[in-house]
């Protein structure tokens, strides 16, 4: 497939999803004002319903029917949802503590953790080339470990918690949308018991003590994660799984733009020469892996 043959609504969906997860941090950070795992828990409920209302309306039930009636994907779901609640967490919490620059870290290292989860867990192979890229970006990980000025737990757990989920969810036999539907109840209940009580004691304040403002960007949080969910499983539908990959790269650009041109975080030379390591490893796979696309793709 050409670059003038490539669909360019499936292109559209992969960029606006991308810029709107790079985007993200400005968004939670209108919302610093409010503790971060009520954020998540809001996140969790108007998701939830957005996604589920969607494919009900435009489903039924078959969609939840179909999804459960697979071996193992009622497990696997319930964990995949666990992590990414957990990875949403950190997140936002990190983003509203000033850590947005450790944050994009998380999210470049991410897909060289998967290409590692490949080889442990898969037993996938990996060309020379790719094995140069992980090696590469692992000495840059090494690197910021021992001279970012603290161990960089945060990127490190983001990435892991986000690997998994991907791994977990490459696993499990089930479409994208009603995935993130039934992951997404598992934690409904929970998230809706937590803001009752927390509502009870005094301790939150939708629709009582945050402005109307505040009340309007926790529901349409639930919009701003489905929608380029939804929008990314459009995508890798239609357009080489090589050039998303390679466009994922756009949302912790953008995350570290934010970090160090908005919010003013450091960006010294001992992380300059970390994240140059990074790059130099992605690079390395990301023109591997559209070498191979080319190689593969039919004459």
């Amino acid at each position: 497939m050409t670059a003038a043959t490539l669909d360019r609504r499936g292109l559209w969906a992969a960029a606006g999803s991308f810029v709107i997860w790079g985007l993200m941090p400005l968004y939670w950070h209108l919302l610093k004002t409010v503790p971060s795992m009520q954020i998540v828990m809001h996140r969790i409920v108007w998701s939830t319903l957005l996604v589920v209302a969607g494919l009900c309306l435009t489903q039924g039930l078959a969609w939840l029917r179909i999804a459960m009636a697979r071996p193992k994907v009622a497990w696997m779901l319930a964990l995949s949802g666990v992590l990414i609640a957990f990875n949403w967490g950190l997140y936002i919490w990190a983003v509203n503590a000033g850590h947005v620059v450790e944050t994009s870290l998380g999210y470049f290292i991410n897909p060289l953790l998967n290409v590692v989860l490949g080889v442990l867990l898969l037993r996938e192979r990996l060309s020379i080339a790719q094995w140069v890229s992980v090696v590469v970006a692992a000495g840059g990980v090494l690197w910021l470990t021992f001279n970012y000025g603290s161990f960089p737990w945060i990127a490190l757990s983001l990435a892991a918690s986000f690997g998994f989920y991907g791994f977990i969810r490459k696993l499990a036999v089930v479409d994208s949308i009603p995935g993130l539907a039934i992951e997404s109840l598992y934690l409904f209940l929970p998230a809706v018991a937590a803001l009752l009580w927390l509502e009870s004691q005094g301790a939150g304040g939708f629709g009582s003590q945050w402005s109307w403002q505040i009340d309007a960007l926790l529901v349409f949080g639930g919009v701003l994660t489905a929608v380029p969910l939804i929008g990314f499983s459009y995508a890798v539908r239609r357009v080489p799984y090589s050039v998303v990959g390679f466009m994922q790269y756009l949302a912790p650009t953008l995350q570290l733009l934010i970090g160090v041109l908005v919010f003013g975080e450091v960006f010294d030379r001992d992380r300059a020469i970390g994240f140059t390591f990074i790059w130099i490893g992605l690079l390395i796979f990301a023109v591997d892996g559209v070498v191979r696309a080319r190689r593969a793709a039919p004459l």
